[in-house]
């Protein structure tokens, strides 16, 4: 996946099932409970990673790139950063991925913000369910094929 200013590449795996094991194998014996935790959203873990690789590989099995945007916070040494970027019609589609609570996506909104003649709409991916926070459409990550359709 490329950065849309600097061509600085992400790696992900391609078998999510391989990555999560690896993730969680901290002995040699790998916890039998960690995908039943998994799925019932009770592991106790920042699985941000683990998400934005299930939806890097919906987006490419649809066949198409997969970008993201990274730029300087003002006044500061951290980055505001969107997860995918997509071209919708003449213009442009955030899509930021979240694993946990939706409520904080600082990122996201600053861009809509920086690039609003640009920006069609703005979705945010969870496992919650559709919603709306101002002008970001929420969506279960399970509607991503739906949404890459429609573009």
């Amino acid at each position: 996946m490329k950065n849309s200013i600097r061509d600085i590449k992400r790696s992900y795996l391609s078998d999510i099932g391989l990555f999560t094991t690896m993730i969680f194998k901290a002995s040699p014996k790998t916890d039998e409970g960690i995908y039943s935790k998994l799925l019932g959203d009770k592991l106790s873990a920042d699985l941000g990673y683990l998400y934005e690789n299930a939806v890097v590989q919906m987006i490419t099995a649809t066949g198409r790139s997969a970008y993201y945007h990274t730029w300087e916070k003002e006044n500061s040494t951290h980055y505001y950063e969107v997860d995918f970027l997509f071209q919708d019609k003449a213009k442009l589609l955030p899509l930021e991925v979240k694993s946990s609570a939706t409520k904080k996506h600082e990122s996201i909104d600053a861009f809509c913000k920086k690039y609003s003649q640009y920006v069609s709409r703005a979705i945010l991916l969870s496992q919650k369910d559709v919603g709306k926070d101002n002008n970001l459409n929420l969506k279960p990550i399970y509607m991503l094929p739906f949404i890459m359709e429609e573009l």
